[in-house]
């Protein structure tokens, strides 16, 4: 009998709850009823929020806009332990989830907001010609950070991990990736295989989403970075602002914790003059951090994209694997889709066979989600033109002639079968174009003394 007077008590919480609902909001509202009842006292959600039980309750989750990231509206329904009858609503911007670490007590009961899964498909498309990346000038790092992970934030990163291991060839000890509590792990279980083609993860999780392994991090970098190097940071995940201009903030594992720009951004003013800057941010609210970014960056060159201004959630793709200007910024430098398609254009839009960080920003615009609001924001003209490919010099001939050699192997074998192998290549291109060098700084001074008779011939009469 004790189970089901139980059972009436939460029939009434959820009758009331979905009866609540506006006409209109019926089909855009999920409800979530928490297993977990709520004790006189109890902290409900992120301690910042000031949410407490003032008897005991039962809760119910309301998530007026579930295809956004957090922070955004939500609500708390509060409802009597014994009798089920309604008390209070509260108002609130993240789940009541304070600290990620506890069991899983939220149960959904009405979800007319359901991500839906990928229809399964193979889909190959070679990749957009890039010529390779032959002589190093300079090191080239990544940071990745998301704190508070849900699955379709590690697939984000994955999908960069693997552009710039198989594209651009980064040193995957260049790399620190800080997600959640350092591991596969997200809000939505452990993560195995990732959505974009079916294999297992190969993103090298190297802590935990918090403040102290990004700080930490930047720490590590301050005594490695030299001046001719570049830095990419990208930021996935939740984050909010607190109403007013310049307080945007990255949300933290465990417990929702703030990351406010200035002290993100004041952390990064401590690393040493670099060459560029490269930043990308997901999270909501996420364009307050460029102006901030811009402002303490010691780079020479820095470029900020946002998927959304300061006061604007950023959102979700309808089946709940991807955030979409994330993976489409992350395409336009891959050449090709998370399931190896083909883009909407090409983003090269200057042809000159590199993606810069405002062609990337370009072409996820150009594609973006409605509900997206990008910015862009550079600390002049060269630091749009940033790319993530290794400083090099290059004769235009040469790369022809290696994309000629190339052409029929790129068709045919899967990206990274054939990443791998060009890999393999350029050690030996690389000793091959410093021959090419040497060569060529004798043709030039040839030339150099060619041109010099050449216009002394015409111009140097007047001297006399």
């Amino acid at each position: 009998m004790a189970n089901e007077r139980e059972e009436q008590v939460l029939q009434r919480v959820r009758t009331h709850a979905f009866s609540s609902l506006a006409f209109d909001k019926r089909e855009t509202t999920n409800l979530h009823l928490d297993e977990h009842v709520y004790e006189k006292g109890e902290r409900i959600g992120p301690e910042f929020q000031e949410i407490v039980a003032d008897r005991a309750s039962i809760l119910v989750f309301a998530d007026d806009e579930p295809r956004a990231n957090f922070g955004h509206n939500c609500r708390y329904l509060l409802y009597d332990a014994k009798s089920g009858v309604f008390h209070h609503e509260f108002t609130a911007r993240f789940p009541p989830i304070s600290d990620v670490r506890r069991p899983k007590t939220l149960r959904p009961f009405h979800e007319p907001v359901a991500f839906v899964e990928s229809a399964i498909r193979f889909r190959w498309y070679p990749p957009i010609w890039r010529c390779p990346v032959i002589l190093p000038d300079g090191a080239r790092y990544a940071l990745l950070y998301a704190g508070m992970s849900n699955k379709r934030h590690l697939n984000d990163m994955e999908f960069l991990y693997r552009t710039l291991i198989d594209v651009y060839s980064f040193d995957p000890s260049h790399i620190f990736t800080l997600s959640y509590d350092g591991t596969l792990n997200t809000q939505d279980g452990v993560q195995t295989h990732w959505p974009g083609d079916g294999t297992p993860y190969r993103i090298n999780v190297t802590g935990q989403g918090n403040r102290a392994a990004f700080e930490a991090a930047v720490d590590t970098l301050k005594t490695k970075m030299k001046s001719h190097d570049t830095l990419l940071i990208h930021c996935n995940n939740h984050g909010d602002y607190d109403g007013t201009p310049g307080t945007s903030y990255l949300c933290t594992y465990p417990s929702w914790g703030k990351y406010y720009n200035a002290d993100f951004s004041n952390k990064l003013a401590e690393l040493p003059k670099f060459r560029q800057l490269i930043v990308m941010l997901e999270q909501c609210n996420s364009g307050g951090f460029n102006a901030s970014i811009l402002a303490k960056s010691t780079a020479a060159a820095t470029s900020v994209a946002s998927a959304a201004i300061e006061s604007q959630s950023s959102y979700v793709s309808a089946d709940g694997n991807w955030d979409p200007f994330a993976r489409d910024w992350i395409a336009a430098q891959a050449g090709h889709d998370p399931f190896g398609g083909s883009l909407a254009f090409n983003p090269d839009t200057d042809g000159d066979g590199k993606i810069e960080a405002e062609e990337a920003y370009g072409y996820a615009n150009a594609v973006r989600d409605p509900r997206d609001s990008p910015n862009f924001s550079e600390s002049s003209e060269a630091g749009g033109d940033i790319g993530l490919g290794q400083q090099y010099r290059i004769w235009w001939w040469w790369c022809f002639i290696l994309y000629e050699s190339l052409e029929k192997y790129r068709i045919k074998l899967p990206p990274v079968e054939y990443n791998e192998r060009l890999r393999r290549v350029q050690p030996e291109l690389a000793k091959l174009t410093a021959e090419l060098d040497k060569t060529s700084e004798g043709l030039r001074r040839e030339m150099k003394s060619k041109v010099e008779s050449l216009v002394g011939s015409v111009f140097g009469k007047d001297e006399k």
